[in-house]
């Protein structure tokens, strides 16, 4: 059963749900700030981890991460474990985000989950745009949020200007962002900064959901 890791009020009117990315925990300086942002802004985060993540907390060697497909059961176990009393959200960082993408409409059809939030969405490898990783984004009527960096090594703000994505589908771009939404130093922003915009533009869209 998944350990979770708690944020902010438990009678906050939104819970969101999110794994970590495929090389950091959950409880990486990246979700560390997000799920205390959001927290801010009046949602209660639950954050937790796959098993191979879990197993490397123990010691477990750090081999790579499952395909992501393989590891949808564990994200939809750990949606009924948390048995979220209020109105769920699932996602996450990367990886975390691209298993819930591939879980969300099961869980939206059957009436489980409210939307699917992604932070910095690997929409294919590096340096191999032609490897796209879009086929099943593109009949969701899930309403989701993809929060991206404008420069991600994952896709770029005008690689994915060109993909075929469904109108449920809605896009936060971090101002000269990379995959973890941080700009370059000669922009004047911070990473804070961008991940303060990016916690901006999740509340706003939970607000109309």
């Amino acid at each position: 059963m998944a350990a979770f890791l708690i944020t902010g009020d438990a009678k906050a009117p939104t819970t969101v749900l999110l794994a970590h990315g495929s090389g950091v925990p959950m409880d990486s300086p990246f979700m560390t700030a997000f799920a205390e942002l959001l927290a801010e802004r009046r949602c209660r985060v639950a954050r937790f981890e796959f098993a191979y993540m879990a197993a490397r907390r123990e010691g477990a060697s750090r081999r790579p991460p499952p395909r992501a497909e393989r590891l949808v059961g564990e994200y939809q176990a750990a949606i009924s474990a948390l048995g979220a009393e209020s109105r769920l959200v699932i996602g996450g960082k990367s990886l975390g985000g691209r298993v819930a993408s591939l879980a969300a409409q099961e869980q939206s059809d059957h009436g489980a989950i409210a939307g699917l939030l992604c932070l910095g969405y690997p929409f294919h490898p590096p340096d191999k745009p032609q490897s796209l990783r879009t086929a099943h984004l593109e009949p969701l009527t899930v309403p989701t949020l993809i929060c991206q960096g404008e420069r991600d090594p994952f896709g770029t703000r005008a690689e994915v200007a060109g993909y075929a994505l469904p109108d449920a589908i809605r896009l936060h771009w971090a101002s000269d962002g990379d995959h973890d939404l941080a700009p370059r130093k000669a922009t004047g922003l911070t990473e804070e900064d961008n991940w303060r915009t990016a916690a901006e533009a999740i509340a706003d869209w939970l607000d109309e959901l």
